[in-house]
């Protein structure tokens, strides 16, 4: 074809073919700015969202932590607190040595001693010399009078002599 225009026409023609590939370039390239701009806006929005999700969940994880950290420790002090109430209950109805052995020398003529002494809860058994068989006779009376000491024995070996006795008694402490 053959182009019978004047050259001013022609740079005319030119000028507009370029204006508006320029034109069209400048909309393809807004529209891919606009595009993209909302592409990363989505992006943006999709990782706080996501950010939020994770941070909810290290709050609830850290939260159970923090109450499974609370029930241990509520099961340690219950079970502390529980030997806690079993020694109290102890120590207040413990019976003590000291007592027992303080009630035993209150009923102890001045004659007799003890040459043997064991306690295996509740009984105990002593052992010992007697000078004579007043003197034990006044000791089982002592332990029968003590409030606390109860099936008192004494073998009948020990109402054999008359003087110079070795004895033995057991009997129970009833507390």
């Amino acid at each position: 074809m053959i182009n019978l225009l004047p050259l001013r026409e022609k740079e005319k023609l030119l000028l507009e073919k370029n204006k508006r590939i320029a034109i069209i370039l400048w909309v393809l390239l807004l529209f891919f700015l606009t595009c993209s701009i909302l592409i990363l806006f989505s992006i943006r929005t999709y990782i706080q969202a996501q950010v939020k999700s994770q941070q909810y969940l290290l709050t609830e994880a850290k939260k159970e932590k923090n109450q499974s950290e609370i029930e241990n420790l509520k099961e340690e002090i219950n079970s502390i607190n529980s030997s806690l109430t079993k020694l109290n209950s102890f120590y207040q109805n413990g019976i003590y040595l000291s007592d027992i052995l303080e009630k035993i020398s209150k009923t102890l003529p001045k004659e007799l001693y003890l040459t043997n002494l064991s306690i295996v809860f509740p009984s105990v058994s002593l052992s010992g010399f007697a000078p004579t068989t007043e003197t034990l006779f006044e000791f089982k009376e002592n332990l029968g009078k003590e409030p606390g000491f109860k099936e008192i024995s004494f073998p009948p070996a020990n109402w054999v002599d008359l003087t110079d006795i070795d004895f033995s008694v057991t009997f129970i402490i009833d507390y």
